[in-house]
């Protein structure tokens, strides 16, 4: 989908709304990252895009991601990768149908690089 630099453009457009502005890696998921790595939380992202975010209807979407009790969580707010609303509006992946293996990859990676851009602030 979309190459690094590209990304970037994307999350820094979308981190400069007033509502994704707000979040930030901080005090206990700051801590799970230090201890688990940016490995684990990327398998973590897997997992959560895969069963929340990935199926056609998702269960309770738009309501899906907690705000908080995790650092994919908080990341998926920052970067409009939270609902398939968000996907739609934000990053053209339409909504009403399984997201495929490389959609799926492109939302981890936004997540993952938001996680590690916010980390190096």
């Amino acid at each position: 989908m979309a190459g690094t630099e590209e990304l970037d453009e994307r999350l820094d457009r979308i981190t400069r709304h007033h509502f994704r502005a707000r979040f930030h890696v901080r005090g206990r998921d700051k801590a799970i990252v230090d201890l688990r790595g940016l490995p684990t939380i990327r398998l973590h992202a897997v997992d959560f895009v895969d069963k929340r975010l990935a199926p056609a209807q998702p269960r309770n979407d738009g309501r899906q991601t907690p705000y908080r009790g995790h650092p994919v969580f908080v990341a998926q707010h920052a970067t409009a990768t939270c609902c398939r609303s968000c996907l739609e509006k934000w990053h053209g992946i339409g909504k009403g149908r399984e997201l495929d293996a490389a959609e799926r990859e492109y939302v981890v990676e936004a997540i993952c690089r938001w996680i590690e851009r916010d980390l190096s602030r």
